[in-house]
C-alpha cells in the first residue's frame, strides 16, 4: 500500500483521512482513487511480466541505486537479507511471479497483481490469505522526486525484503485479518495509525542502534536520511500508545516508534489484539 494513505472505514467525522480531502480536490490525480475489484486478479505463478518500455527500466535502476546508497547502517539486516533472498538488483523491474514463488518458498505468502490502489478491504483481503498485493507499473521519469501514486518500487523494494521474514510475516497476516474483523470506527482509526507506525514508518532497536523496517522510510530518499536523524523523537514500542498517536501524512515524521524485534512485534500485537477483543 502506497505510504501517503490513509484508511477509512467508518464514520466520516472519526476516520475521514488526509487522503480522503486531497482526494476532494479538482486536480486529484485518479491514479490515487482507491478502486474496488469486480473480478479476480493474476496471482502467483499466473502473474505475467509486463514488455517495459527501456526508461521503465531506467527509472526503476536510478530509484534502486539511490536508496540502496543510503540503506548500510541505516536499514534493518532483515530487510537486507530479504533483499538479497529475493534477488532485487538495480538491472531491471524485478519478476513479480519469481518474487512471487520465492516467498511461497521461505513463509508460505504469494504476490497478486493489482491494477492499482485499492479499496482497504480488497487490499487486507489479500494480506489476510497471505498473498502481497503489488502493483506492476512504476512512476514516470518526470516522478522520479516525487508520486503521489502508489507503484511498484514501493511495493517490490520498499515492502516485500521483510515479508520473508516468517515473524514480519505472521504479524502482517495476523494484522490483516484482525482488521477485517473490526468495524467500530475508533478502532479502525487506532489499527490504522498502528500500521503507520509499524509497516510503513517502523523502526527497530540493535545493539549498534536503531534500523529502519517500515517501507514508507525505506522507499523515500528524505525519509531515509530523516528517520535516523537527531530531529526525530524516538519513542519505545507500546501498541496501546501508538494506535493513540496520531500524525500527518504531508511531511517528514517528527516522532517514530522502534521495536525491540519482529518478534515482539508479533506477540504484543496479538496481544493487544486479545485485550481489545478483535481476536474473535
Amino acid at each position: 500500500m502506497a505510504a501517503d494513505k490513509e484508511f477509512d472505514r467508518g464514520d466520516e467525522d472519526v476516520t475521514k483521512s488526509a487522503y480522503d480531502k486531497y482526494a476532494e480536490q479538482e486536480d486529484v490525480d485518479p491514479r490515487c482513487i482507491p478502486i474496488k475489484l469486480d473480478g479476480p486478479v493474476p496471482e502467483h505463478d499466473a502473474i505475467e511480466y509486463p514488455d517495459y518500455p527501456a526508461h521503465d527500466h531506467e527509472t526503476w535502476s536510478t530509484l534502486y541505486m539511490r536508496q540502496a546508497e543510503q540503506l548500510p547502517g541505516r536499514a534493518c539486516e532483515e530487510y537486507l537479507e530479504g533483499m538479497r533472498l529475493l534477488g532485487l538488483t538495480p538491472n531491471r523491474i524485478p519478476v513479480l511471479r519469481d518474487i512471487s514463488l520465492t516467498l511461497n518458498e521461505m513463509v508460505g505468502w504469494r504476490v497478486a497483481r493489482i491494477p492499482g490502489l485499492l479499496d482497504t478491504n480488497d487490499f487486507f483481503s489479500f494480506m489476510a490469505r497471505a498473498h502481497f498485493p503489488s502493483t506492476d507499473y512504476i512512476r514516470q521519469p518526470h516522478e522520479i522526486e516525487y508520486t503521489p501514486a502508489p507503484d511498484c518500487f514501493h511495493d517490490m523494494f520498499g515492502h516485500m525484503p521483510t515479508l520473508t521474514n516468517p515473524f514480519f510475516s505472521k504479524f502482517f497476516q495476523y494484522f490483516a485479518q484482525t482488521f477485517l474483523r473490526v468495524s467500530d470506527p475508533l478502532d479502525i482509526r487506532r489499527l490504522e495509525r498502528f500500521y503507520w507506525f509499524t509497516v510503513e514508518f517502523g523502526l527497530i532497536n540493535t545493539s549498534i542502534g536503531p534500523r529502519i523496517y517500515g517501507a514508507g522510510i525505506l522507499s523515500s530518499p528524505k525519509e531515509v536520511l530523516h528517520s535516523l536523524s537527531g530531529e526525530v523523537e524516538v519513542i519505545d514500542f507500546h501498541p496501546e500508545r501508538l494506535g493513540a498517536q496520531e500524525y500527518e501524512v504531508w511531511h517528514l515524521q517528527p516522532l517514530l516508534f522502534a521495536i525491540e524485534s519482529f518478534e515482539q512485534l508479533e506477540s504484543e500485537f496479538r496481544a493487544w489484539a486479545r485485550l481489545k477483543g478483535w481476536d474473535s
